[in-house]
């Protein structure tokens, strides 16, 4: 599903330059469940980005769902963005003034999908993450985990081939943190890859695949004997 070979990254930082990824390689395969670890500095949100069409790497290739992703203008980056993509963030990003079915439903609009199929569709996900009694509540109207369970159906409305998850506990108290990453594990039972990043170690255990980051170089990529969120719940 993704591929990634001898990626570099790197910033200007006034007449210096800042290397952040040294050279990369990584594989995702459908289906996976996999974290990202790394200190704050350690490039994984550069990596995030990239993996999100956000940015470019200077050198190497990306390879997602067997396409090359290169040199992209942003209207096509956008469109493969909405095509193959789903995006998790700490923050939520929700439209504070849409209730919760029209943030649901907002990727499905820039699809080109008419409105009675959007709603439909919309409310179908939020049942699947158990909000359908809070549709029309706004975003201050709702908890943090509820904010998440929102993020995460919008994510999924638009039925992306992966899941990227930024930080998806790090605004979330423990409890709240293991009934999201239940969720996740649930979405990704189902055949969805995801990719998670964080770093905090218990909820990388609970996915099946973690790999350090440090210094903009994988120091290791090992599968784990995943952890169930549901035991914590």
């Amino acid at each position: 599903m993704i591929e990634i070979k001898d990626l570099h990254k790197s910033y200007k930082m006034g007449s210096n330059s800042l290397h952040v990824l040294k050279g990369i390689n990584f594989s995702v395969a459908e289906g996976e469940l996999v974290s990202i670890m790394g200190s704050s500095g350690s490039g994984k949100s550069t990596l995030l980005n990239i993996l999100g069409m956000l940015d470019e790497a200077d050198s190497g290739t990306y390879t997602l769902d067997g396409l090359p992703i290169k040199n992209l203008n942003e209207k096509i980056a956008a469109q493969y963005r909405n095509k193959f993509l789903g995006f998790i963030f700490q923050s939520f990003n929700l439209i504070n003034y849409k209730n919760a079915l029209d943030n649901v439903a907002l990727p499905l609009y820039y699809q080109g999908i008419k409105h009675k199929e959007r709603v439909d569709i919309a409310m179908s996900y939020l049942e699947k993450v158990g909000l359908a009694n809070w549709a029309t509540h706004l975003p201050n109207e709702l908890s943090g985990g509820q904010k998440q369970r929102v993020a995460i159906a919008r994510a999924l409305a638009s039925n992306p081939k992966v899941l990227l998850a930024d930080e998806p506990t790090g605004a979330l108290d423990t409890k709240t943190s293991y009934e999201v990453m239940e969720l996740i594990q649930g979405i990704n039972d189902e055949g969805r890859t995801i990719l998670v990043v964080t770093h905090e170690h218990d909820i990388s255990l609970m996915t099946k695949r973690i790999v350090n980051l440090k210094d903009g170089v994988i120091i290791d990529d090992s599968k784990v004997e995943q952890v169930s969120a549901k035991s914590y719940v």
